[in-house]
């Protein structure tokens, strides 16, 4: 395995972007999309329904649920990013991934503050915040298609090939092998 791709999959800070196999950034991500997914649906349901005030009041405490996901999960996706080796294919995806991001969490942040202005009104969630919620939703696709292509085509992140073949024995030929499932990476 080359140096750098060892130094890919190995955490930095095991407190901060979780242990070894485990890393916290994926399973954080979830929060922050979710919300945003459920905002997107909000606002398009607050256009076909005869009270529209609670999805509009619901979709903007999504965004804030949101921006706040993408703080938490930043902080655990900036850790996997400084693990990679500048130059390389991945750290140029991971910093793609990063600035779209960062500019998916201010857009929210604008359109929190746009839809904060209009609070309590009865009418459903003006097309121009609806539309800015659709192209977020664009914007993050992109932006997810990059986090797979880290884990899936680069492997940051991923244990190495010896460690997943755990995954695939029987119970007879794991309990002959040495060293069992979870084999560690050397530390740095």
């Amino acid at each position: 395995m080359l140096p750098d791709m060892r130094r890919a999959k190995v955490p930095i800070s095991r407190v901060l972007g979780g242990p070894y196999g485990h890393p916290y950034h994926p399973a954080l991500v979830s929060i922050p999309i979710g919300a945003w997914v459920a905002s997107l649906i909000f606002d398009i349901a607050s256009h076909v329904t005869t009270k529209p005030a609670f999805l509009a009041a619901g979709s903007e405490w999504l965004i804030a649920i949101r921006i706040a996901g993408a703080v938490v999960a930043s902080v655990a996706g900036f850790i996997d990013l400084v693990s990679l080796a500048e130059g390389t294919p991945a750290y140029r995806t991971a910093s793609v991934h990063m600035v779209l991001n960062l500019l998916l969490t201010v857009l929210y942040a604008v359109d929190f503050m746009w839809r904060h202005r209009t609070y309590g009104s009865n009418a459903p969630v003006g097309m121009g915040m609806l539309t800015l919620s659709a192209a977020c939703i664009v914007l993050l696709t992109v932006s997810g298609f990059l986090g797979g292509k880290l884990a899936f085509r680069y492997g940051v992140r991923v244990v190495d090939e010896a460690t997943q073949e755990g995954g695939y024995l029987a119970r007879d030929q794991r309990d002959s092998q040495r060293g069992g499932d979870f084999r560690e990476l050397p530390r740095r």
